[in-house]
């Protein structure tokens, strides 16, 4: 059922060479350009580099299911391509155009925006030329139920007026981001699903202040997760995407082809760290034999093993039933592996910094950084409570309908 296309597997090749030729050699420049530079949102040029030789192989807006921005590849043929870009995640998807949130951005883009949002936005994001960001989770509610957002967009003439605080609004301090999503109410009063709408906001509109970025773990993410102040934003009538209430209709289409991506992602994080443990058990010695030797760390590498290709054929099936019967059949799957795919790259990950030792918290090995940024994932696009009661609704329903209840 999950056999990959001769396209998919076609642009599979082109992806491993370009990560064994280009990205994999650029990460040692990438950190010392960090370092160098002193600023932690700084933009090393190593990624423009990687950006041009990208786009020189085709490889390209791979994200993007429409022909007419990439190459059209359903979500099944995407997602081992999204693993591979996973085991570099902070230079392959940002060098191949396939990072979020901008992919989510092009998609409620290329889906509802106007002809305007589009040749304004979408062209220059689709041709990374500037970074896009969203902006939906409030730091005064508890934004895992999406219907407490409370930033006001009110109708004033032909104008909105935004006020509210936003946080955890990645990319907007990435130095080439030129405009957010924005997520708000404008019908307070209206039924609960109708309330709140979405904007194309340009992050230079007066009135939006950039408070700080907000640490993971203590890591200052390059591209930033950023706290936002709008104080009486006044954008025009035509900043609308789709229509008025249609915020939470825009938010379900945005959220479950990004959950593939960032649980294929994930998976390729595994599988490095999986890699990572593999050789150093194998090139270090306690008491006289490898460690590789010792019982443990042999059942964790075999637990490894069947714990990631458990998480990646759930995300699989994930795939292919929404491009088969679409996201809303797939929701409970999609719910499934948002929680599944992080939860096994956390424990590899962990088992990988518990055989380097030392050096698996600090920053000589990707491990430490692996498991903050894993660790968020239980947190981004919905914690894992919230899809647990998604999948658990759905099961109660599906046996009240098989005893004939309603």
């Amino acid at each position: 059922m999950f056999d990959l296309s001769d396209r998919a597997k076609e642009y599979q090749d082109k992806l491993l060479a370009f990560m064994d030729e280009h990205i994999y050699p650029a990460e040692a420049v990438y950190a010392a350009q960090m370092a160098e530079s002193g600023d932690a949102h700084f933009h090393p040029p190593v990624i423009e580099e990687l950006k041009t030789e990208a786009k020189k192989r085709g490889l390209w807006n791979l994200f993007h299911p429409h022909p007419a921005w990439g190459p059209g590849l359903t979500n099944l043929e995407y997602a081992p391509l999204a693993e591979i870009m996973g085991r570099s995640a902070h230079l392959a998807p940002e060098a191949t155009n396939c990072n979020a949130p901008d992919t989510g951005n092009m998609e409620v883009l290329t889906l509802f925006g106007t002809e305007e949002h589009k040749e304004k936005w979408l062209k220059p994001l689709l041709d990374g030329e500037i970074a896009s960001a969203f902006a939906m989770t409030e730091p005064a509610v508890a934004s895992s139920d999406a219907s407490n957002i409370q930033l006001r967009m009110v109708a004033d003439g032909d104008d909105y007026v935004l006020n509210g605080r936003k946080w955890w609004t990645s990319n907007a301090l990435h130095p080439h981001c030129k405009v957010l999503i924005v997520m708000g109410k404008t019908d307070p009063d209206g039924p609960a699903f109708r309330q709140q709408s979405m904007m194309v906001v340009p992050l230079d509109t007066p009135g939006v202040t950039i408070l700080r970025g907000l640490p993971v773990f203590g890591y200052q993410d390059r591209e930033g997760h950023a706290e936002v102040l709008f104080e009486n934003v006044r954008v025009p009538r035509t900043a609308l995407l789709a229509g008025e209430g249609d915020g939470f209709m825009i938010s379900q289409a945005r959220l479950g082809p990004g959950r593939i991506h960032h649980c294929m992602r994930s998976i390729g994080m595994a599988e490095r760290a999986l890699d990572l443990m593999i050789d150093r058990a194998q090139s270090r010695t306690t008491f006289g034999a490898p460690v590789a030797d010792r019982a443990n760390i042999q059942d964790w590498i075999a637990e490894a093993r069947i714990e990631i290709d458990m998480a990646r054929l759930l995300t699989l099936k994930a795939a292919h039933l929404m491009d088969t019967v679409g996201n809303k059949q797939a929701r409970t799957e999609i719910a499934a592996i948002k929680v599944a795919a992080p939860e096994v790259a956390l424990k590899v990950v962990d088992r990988a910094i518990q055989v380097h030792g030392g050096a698996g918290v600090s920053d000589d090995f990707p491990l430490a950084s692996m498991y903050a940024h894993l660790r968020t994932l239980r947190l981004a696009d919905g914690p894992d409570e919230v899809h647990k009661r998604t999948i658990a609704r759905r099961e109660l329903r599906r046996r009240e309908t098989e005893r004939g209840e309603r």
